[in-house]
């Protein structure tokens, strides 16, 4: 059978048709065409009629199965597999779920919620065991503790999980057993937590050692010390840098290598060991195992104009600069006025009392404590005592208002700097107790997205000015001016203001009252029900 075509372009190769009976009758194998010039002005197309094949029935099975996988060859492309993370797994029914629960570490602790969401969310198998009875030992001897099983010690210690949390402080991203899911959940967390320890700690003591100083040279004297490239000198003066890269050598790794690991397992150890033993045993692994010296010329601030200080500092300040020891062992006395009495003898100067019964003190302060819920009623065996602390409350909201350009050129101390200073280190380590606590089973780099997106300071300065407290400002006449009109300028001290009142709040009367500001008060995660 012949077919004439109009089809000038290609030279007619013997292209066969075979046709079988069945759902899918065209089956065409192609030769290879070879495109040369045409001789004819016809194409010539031969179609030869095939006998079906008779070795299989018509309805037989395997006649089907294969004309069908000859179908899906022929229509369908290869679908690529998606890989394995982005497969959804079936939920776990309610009761594995329950058990799931109820068997988790971070559910065992009653008494040290904190402490207890901070725990693997299940129990540490064979492989870590494995890990603590090979390195454990040199880790505590390193870090001067008792080499004792820290689960012998009584359900009311914290430091009966140390050994627990030790463990997870050295399994950094970048090792071999961060890829246990209960193993990076927790080291996740206890870095996220010690970051913010670290902050607060070295914020009080160089407060209390620098009672004159302003905030910037602190925070490059912390930069100095806590930096991420000096972190692996004091892990090396620990000799702990085997407990990181045991098969590498640290000193021949390259930069990118070597300190995020080392970071990672320098945070998470604060974190175990404030939930352990808190700040005072902070202080000695700081200065004692890893011998920072605040004065090593590697971490002092560079050299500014300073302001002359001529007002006066409270008495344990003048002539004394205090040492890590005289911070980490200071307890106030029974009868203190303040949760944190040193601290707040640091931030307030004594001068203050030079402004007490100002126009501002007899017009603004009763707003601002009713608006603030000031003052908390507390038990004092002394009448007098309650009357005092309220009067030096009293002075330090009205710092926490002091803008800078009002005072501070004649009075560099006269302003609410080192409030805000404590009062941002303090209300960072408060909101990421809470995400802790409130969030068992989220990984830490995402309380740490969490925590930036909370408190960032556009979102801080809003919480005060929906309070209308920002009117209570005090400016220079000059700045007064400049920030009337515009609120780029005006917000950032707003930001300021909110956080030297979490910093008053804390040394006046300690961390929960920086909780009830932050969560009931100002309302910093936005859960509470808005007036319409």
């Amino acid at each position: 059978m012949e077919l004439s075509s109009s089809f000038a372009s290609l030279v007619s190769d013997n292209i066969s048709f075979s046709s079988a009976i069945s759902p899918f009758p065209l089956q065409s194998s192609l030769k290879t065409l070879k495109l040369t010039k045409p001789t004819s002005q016809n194409l010539r197309i031969l179609a030869v009629a095939v006998e079906p094949q008779q070795d299989l029935p018509h309805n037989s099975p395997q006649k089907l199965l294969k004309e069908l996988a000859e179908r899906k060859k022929v229509t369908s492309p290869k679908k690529k597999v998606p890989p394995k993370k982005f497969i959804l797994r079936p939920p776990l029914d309610d009761k594995k779920l329950v058990d799931r629960f109820l068997k988790s570490p971070q559910l065992s602790l009653k008494s040290f919620p904190l402490l207890s969401s901070c725990l693997p969310p299940s129990r540490l198998n064979n492989a870590d065991q494995t890990w603590i009875d090979e390195y454990l030992l040199e880790a505590k001897q390193a870090l001067g503790y008792s080499l004792e099983p820290s689960d012998q010690l009584g359900d009311d210690n914290p430091a009966k999980h140390f050994d627990t949390l030790l463990y997870l402080a050295f399994q950094h991203p970048f090792c071999e057993r961060n890829k246990a899911r209960h193993v990076r959940a927790g080291h996740s967390r206890l870095c996220f937590l010690g970051q913010f320890v670290l902050e607060l700690a070295f914020c009080e003591f160089f407060l209390q050692r620098y009672p004159r100083e302003s905030p910037a040279p602190m925070r490059e004297r912390v930069f100095g010390l806590i930096g991420r490239r000096n972190l692996p000198k004091w892990i090396k003066a620990a000799s702990l840098q085997n407990l990181i890269f045991p098969f590498d050598e640290m000193d021949r790794l390259i930069r990118k290598e070597r300190e995020p690991p080392v970071k990672s397992v320098f945070w998470a150890l604060f974190g175990a060991i404030y939930l352990c033993f808190g700040f005072p045993e902070v202080y000695r692994v700081l200065f004692e195992v890893f011998g920072m010296d605040p004065e090593d010329k590697e971490c002092q601030p560079k050299l500014r104009r300073q302001l002359e200080d001529v007002d006066y500092v409270s008495v344990e300040f003048e002539g004394n600069k205090l040492t890590w020891q005289d911070v980490a062992a200071y307890k106030p006395p029974e009868d203190a006025l303040f949760a944190h009495p040193r601290l707040f003898r640091a931030c307030v100067p004594p001068g203050m009392h030079r402004f007490r019964g100002n126009l501002w003190d007899f017009d603004s302060r009763p707003q601002v404590m009713q608006t603030l819920g000031y003052p908390l009623v507390v038990q004092d065996r002394i009448p007098e005592i309650t009357e005092a602390r309220n009067i030096e409350l009293g002075l330090g909201l009205q710092l926490c208002f002091l803008h800078p350009s009002k005072y501070k050129f004649e009075h560099p101390r006269f302003c609410f700097e080192r409030l805000e200073y404590v009062g941002q280190k303090i209300q960072d380590l408060v909101m990421a107790e809470r995400l802790l606590m409130k969030h068992l089973d989220a990984p830490g780099h995402w309380l740490q997205e969490k925590h930036r997106r909370i408190l960032m300071n556009k979102f801080c300065g809003r919480y005060l000015r929906e309070k209308n407290l920002h009117r209570y400002m005090i400016y220079s006449e000059q700045v007064q001016d400049a920030y009337e009109h515009n609120r780029r300028l005006r917000n950032p001290s707003t930001t300021a203001v909110q956080q030297a009142l979490h910093g008053l709040a804390y040394t006046v009367y300690g961390k929960p009252d920086v909780r009830r500001l932050m969560f009931e008060v100002f309302d910093f995660e936005q859960i509470q029900p808005k007036s319409v």
